[in-house]
């Protein structure tokens, strides 16, 4: 039996109802049906989620949601294809994983994430960091994305290792017990010493299907605490401190306050991209520097220091300090 049948023999050949324990309790969806149909391509779960096909509660619901203990699934019957897509992770990506872990332990492990890489597969996109890291990982039974960051971001990336563990963290960032710092290089001269953006953010799809954020008063509220530590001749170095998590939060603000991040391709300004790409640099200059916490499990103080990646470290030697 090759792995293709051993995997089609796992796979429910009816509609299964899964009753919800306190195992499974505030696990996304998608994750949890891509554990219970292993070997089914992602973009089949997704679809057969859009489609209605598995429900919770007799209702629909999509991949976001976030199981309750006591919540009841319905999975429906599902065949392998001939060829099952598998999991293709870059070699980049790998060696970039074997030398990224900044802390690791028992329950969780935090590692400095290579740039342009998006943290899981889905949307276009066969493989990420999870994927890598599991594959890297054969023996782990648990390893999932606590939090996100933007595929042009590098820094600071926190995994779970185990269930009791990824319950802790979204605590902690829900309650907004984690401080978290990033370091940006903005266009342009930005004259002022700090400044708190509040400005409130909505998510909006662009014509393309990009998804794209907008300043609005009809959006979420959203924090961001912006320190000046280097002025430039084209540029302003800056830590970013969100308070809130929104999604794009630290490139809209940044490009609220009139100076967006350098190498930013959908908020950014072409001119000074363009200008940054002839001197050899082709990123967004968005990095997660520190994750400040209590230990969810010890209550030890921890300070996680994710260092520049060696790309960013060069430009801001070469650039004139004013």
């Amino acid at each position: 039996m090759n792995q293709n049948q051993e995997q089609s023999a796992l796979l429910p050949t009816k509609v299964v109802q899964v009753a919800i324990t306190e195992e499974n309790h505030d696990q996304r969806l998608d994750n949890f049906l891509i554990t219970r149909l292993k070997g089914v391509p992602k973009s089949r779960i997704y679809r057969i989620v859009r489609k209605g096909e598995v429900r919770v509660n007799k209702g629909r619901v999509d991949v976001n949601y976030r199981l309750v203990t006591g919540d009841i699934v319905r999975i429906p019957p599902v065949r392998l294809a001939e060829r099952s897509e598998e999991v293709f992770v870059p070699t980049n990506l790998k060696e970039a994983l074997e030398e990224s872990v900044l802390f690791e332990d028992d329950g969780f492990l935090i590692i400095n994430k290579p740039a342009g890489f998006a943290v899981h597969g889905g949307s276009g996109v066969s493989s990420g960091i999870i994927e890598g890291l599991r594959l890297l990982r054969p023996n782990a039974h648990f390893l999932e994305l606590v939090h996100r960051l933007d595929k042009d971001t590098s820094g600071c990336l926190v995994i779970a290792k185990k269930r009791s563990a990824l319950r802790a963290f979204h605590a902690i960032f829900r309650d907004n017990q984690i401080q978290k710092t990033y370091i940006a290089l903005l266009s342009g001269q930005w004259k002022k010493q700090k400044l708190v953006v509040n400005a409130p953010l909505l998510k909006n799809i662009a014509k393309g299907g990009e998804r794209m954020v907008m300043v609005s008063s009809a959006g979420k509220e959203a924090l961001t605490t912006f320190t000046r530590l280097t002025c430039f001749e084209q540029a302003t170095l800056v830590e970013a401190a969100p308070k809130t998590g929104r999604t794009h939060q630290i490139r809209v603000h940044a490009l609220h306050l009139g100076h967006p991040i350098i190498g930013d391709e959908r908020y950014g300004r072409d001119d000074m991209n363009m200008l940054f790409k002839q001197k050899g640099y082709k990123r967004m200059f968005l990095h997660a520097k520190t994750l400040s916490f209590s230990h969810p499990l010890t209550g030890v103080a921890m300070n996680i220091n994710a260092p520049l990646p060696p790309q960013l470290e060069m430009l801001l030697q070469n650039e004139r300090p004013l």
